[in-house]
C-alpha cells in the first residue's frame, strides 16, 4: 500500500505569508508618504496656534473658544493634507513605465487605500462634530454668559437648547444622506457616466459612508458659497494691497490733526449760542452728540496713528516694501493663473462630460491647463507636489483672511463682526474658523477643477499594446507603450483616489460646484475691477471704528509696542 502524500506544513500558510511579506514591503515603502503627512500634522497645529493667537482678542480672550477655534481649524486643514497622500499612495503602487510593483497585487492596493478612506471616515466625522456640536455650543455659551451674568448651569443649558438645532440639521442630512436615490436617468450612451457608477460601486455602498459623504458634500456646498464670497474677492484684493501700499502714518495724523481742530470750533461755535442761558434746540443737541462722538473717534484714531508711527514694526515694513510689491505681483500671477487654469476646467466640463444629470463629470480631460500639467510631473518626485498643494491651501487660506478682514462677517445686509488683528471677539473667531473650515473643505474640489487628472489618478500610467513598424510596413512585433491613466484605461490597470470618489458621491452636488466655479471667476474679474479702481488703504484701515470703547485703544499699543 503506498504511502500517503505528505503535504509541507508550510504549503497552506504560503498564501498568508506572501501577503503579509508584500504588505511589509508595501508599508516599508510607503512610509515616506505618512512620514512626511506626519511632519504636516505637526506644521498645522503651530499654524493654527498663531494664526488664532493672532486674531484673538488680547482683553476677551477666552481659553475654551481659542481651543475650539484652533482644533476646527486644523482638522480641517489635515483633511486637506490628506489630499496628496492619497494621491501619493496610489501613484507609487506603480512603476514609471506603467506596471504595478511587485508588491502591489489587488489585496495589497485595496488595504493601502482603505487606510486612506478610514483617515477620511475619521476627519470628516470630527468635522461633523466641530460643526454641528461643539462650535455652536461655545458660540452660545458665550452668547449667553456676555447676555446673563448667571450661573453657569443655566447658560449651559440654554447653550444646548440652541445647539439641539444644529444636530437636527446634522441628523437630517445623515438620513437624506443615507437613503437618497443615486440612479438618474440614462442618457444616450453615456459611457463615461457608467464608468462613474463602476467606481462608485468599488467605493462602497453602505448607508453610512453614503450619509457621511452627503453631509459633508452639503457643508462643501456652503464653504463654496464663502469660497465665492471672501476667497475670490481676497484673491484680487491681497495682491494689489500689497502693490500699492498704505498711506503714511505722518501724513494721515496730520490730516486727522485739522480734523479734530475743525471738529472741536464747530462744536465751540454751536455751544456759544447758550452763553446767555438759552438752552438749545433739539436738532444743535443732536448736532453736538454727533460731534462728540465724532471727537472721540478722531482722538482714537490719533493714538493709534501716533502708536504705529513710532513702532519698530512701521518702520520694518516701510525697509521691505520693495519685496511687498514683488510678492504682490508674483500674488496676482498666482491669482490669474488660478483663473484661467479654473476656466478651462469648466470649459473642459462643458463641451466633453456627460452633462447636467450626470454633475458634469468628466473623466480624464481633454483641454489641458498649466497646473494639471504641472503637479502630474512634480508628483514623480515627492514631495514636491506636497509643497505645491500645501502651498495652495495656504494661499486659499489668506486670500479667504483678507478678503474676511475686508468685508467683515455679515449676515446678508447685517454686518455681525469685524475680524481685527489682536482685537477679534471669542464669537467672532469662531464664526471666522467655522467659515475657514468649511472654505478648506471646498479647496479639495476647487484643487481637482484645477487639475482633474491629478487629483483623479496622479501620476499613474497604464501600458496599452500596439504594432511596431519596421521599414514603414506594419510587422506582427507587439510592443507596449505606457499612457497616462485617463478614461480609456482598463478598470484594473489604474486606481482611482478615494478623494475622487468622496468629492462626486452625488452627481447634484458635482452640478452645483460646476456653476460654483463660474460664480467664482466672475467674482474674481468683478473684485480685480474694484480693487484697482479703489485707493490706497489707511494704514489702520478697519483698526478704529465708532462703536469701538476707549479700551480697545490697549489692545493696539500691546501689539504695536
Amino acid at each position: 500500500m503506498p504511502a500517503p502524500l505528505k503535504v509541507p506544513a508550510s504549503a497552506g500558510a504560503g498564501m498568508p505569508l506572501l501577503t503579509e511579506a508584500k504588505m511589509a514591503a508595501a508599508v516599508s515603502e510607503l512610509l515616506t508618504g505618512w512620514c512626511v503627512f506626519g511632519l504636516a500634522l505637526l506644521a498645522i497645529l503651530i499654524f493654527c496656534w498663531v494664526y488664532v493667537r493672532k486674531y484673538q482678542s488680547r482683553r476677551e480672550s477666552e481659553v475654551i473658544s481659542t481651543i475650539t477655534a484652533i482644533f476646527a481649524l486644523a482638522v480641517a486643514l489635515i483633511s486637506s493634507a490628506l489630499l496628496p497622500v492619497d494621491i501619493f499612495l496610489v501613484s507609487y503602487m506603480k512603476n514609471q513605465n506603467g506596471t504595478f510593483k511587485e508588491w502591489a497585487d489587488a489585496n495589497v492596493s485595496r488595504q493601502i487605500e482603505d487606510t486612506v478612506l478610514y483617515g477620511y471616515y475619521t476627519l470628516y466625522s470630527i468635522i461633523l462634530f466641530c460643526v454641528f456640536l461643539w462650535i455652536p455650543f461655545v458660540y452660545f455659551y458665550y452668547e449667553e454668559k456676555e447676555d446673563d451674568d448667571g450661573n453657569t448651569c443655566s447658560q449651559v443649558k440654554t447653550a444646548l437648547k440652541y445647539t439641539l438645532g444644529f444636530i437636527t440639521i446634522c441628523a437630517i442630512l445623515l438620513l437624506i444622506g443615507a437613503f437618497v436615490p443615486l440612479d438618474i436617468p440614462n442618457k444616450k450612451n453615456s459611457t463615461e457616466w457608467e464608468k462613474v457608477k463602476l467606481l462608485f460601486e468599488e467605493f462602497g455602498s453602505s448607508h453610512g459612508l453614503t450619509a457621511l459623504s452627503f453631509s459633508i458634500s452639503s457643508l462643501t456646498v456652503i464653504g463654496m458659497l464663502a469660497a465665492i464670497t471672501y476667497t475670490a474677492y481676497g484673491m484680487s484684493a491681497l495682491p494689489l494691497n500689497l502693490i500699492k501700499g498704505t498711506t503714511s502714518a505722518a501724513y494721515e495724523r496730520l490730516e486727522n490733526t485739522e480734523d479734530i481742530e475743525e471738529v472741536e470750533q464747530h462744536l465751540l461755535r454751536i455751544k456759544s449760542k447758550c452763553r446767555d442761558g438759552r438752552p438749545l434746540s433739539s436738532r444743535d443737541r443732536r448736532t453736538v452728540q454727533q460731534l462728540e462722538e465724532r471727537l472721540r473717534t478722531l482722538r482714537r484714531r490719533e493714538r493709534h496713528l501716533e502708536s504705529i508711527e513710532k513702532s519698530w514694526w512701521t518702520k520694518f515694513c516701510e525697509a521691505i516694501r520693495p519685496l511687498k510689491i514683488v510678492w504682490g505681483v508674483f500674488f496676482i500671477i498666482v491669482a490669474l493663473l488660478f483663473t484661467v487654469s479654473l476656466f478651462l476646467s469648466n470649459l473642459d466640463k462643458a463641451l466633453h462630460s456627460a452633462g447636467f444629470d450626470s454633475g458634469f463629470i468628466i473623466l480624464g480631460t481633454n483641454l489641458t491647463n498649466p497646473l494639471n500639467m504641472l503637479l502630474p510631473v512634480l508628483q514623480t518626485v515627492f514631495p514636491l507636489d506636497y509643497i505645491l498643494i500645501t502651498t495652495i491651501v495656504m494661499y486659499f487660506i489668506f486670500t479667504s483672511m483678507a478678503g474676511i478682514r475686508n468685508m467683515g462677517i455679515w449676515f446678508f445686509w447685517i454686518r455681525l463682526y469685524k475680524i481685527r488683528r489682536g482685537k477679534t471677539r471669542p464669537q467672532a473667531l469662531l464664526f471666522l474658523c467655522m467659515i475657514l473650515l468649511l472654505i478648506v473643505l471646498h479647496t479639495s474640489y476647487m484643487i481637482y477643477s484645477l487639475a482633474p487628472q491629478y487629483v483623479m489618478y496622479g501620476s499613474q500610467k497604464y501600458l496599452v499594446q500596439s504594432n511596431k513598424t519596421i521599414d514603414g510596413q506594419p510587422r506582427n512585433v507587439t510592443t507596449f507603450v505606457s499612457k497616462d491613466c485617463d478614461a480609456d484605461a482598463p478598470e484594473d490597470q489604474c486606481i482611482v483616489t478615494r478623494t475622487y470618489l468622496f468629492l462626486h458621491k452625488f452627481w447634484f452636488f458635482s452640478a452645483a460646484y460646476y456653476f460654483g466655479n463660474w460664480a467664482f471667476i466672475a467674482v474674481f474679474l468683478i473684485g480685480l475691477i474694484v480693487s484697482c479702481c479703489k485707493g490706497k488703504k489707511s494704514v489702520i484701515e478697519g483698526e478704529v471704528d465708532e462703536d469701538d470703547s476707549d479700551m480697545s485703544d490697549d489692545e493696539l499699543s500691546v501689539y504695536y509696542r
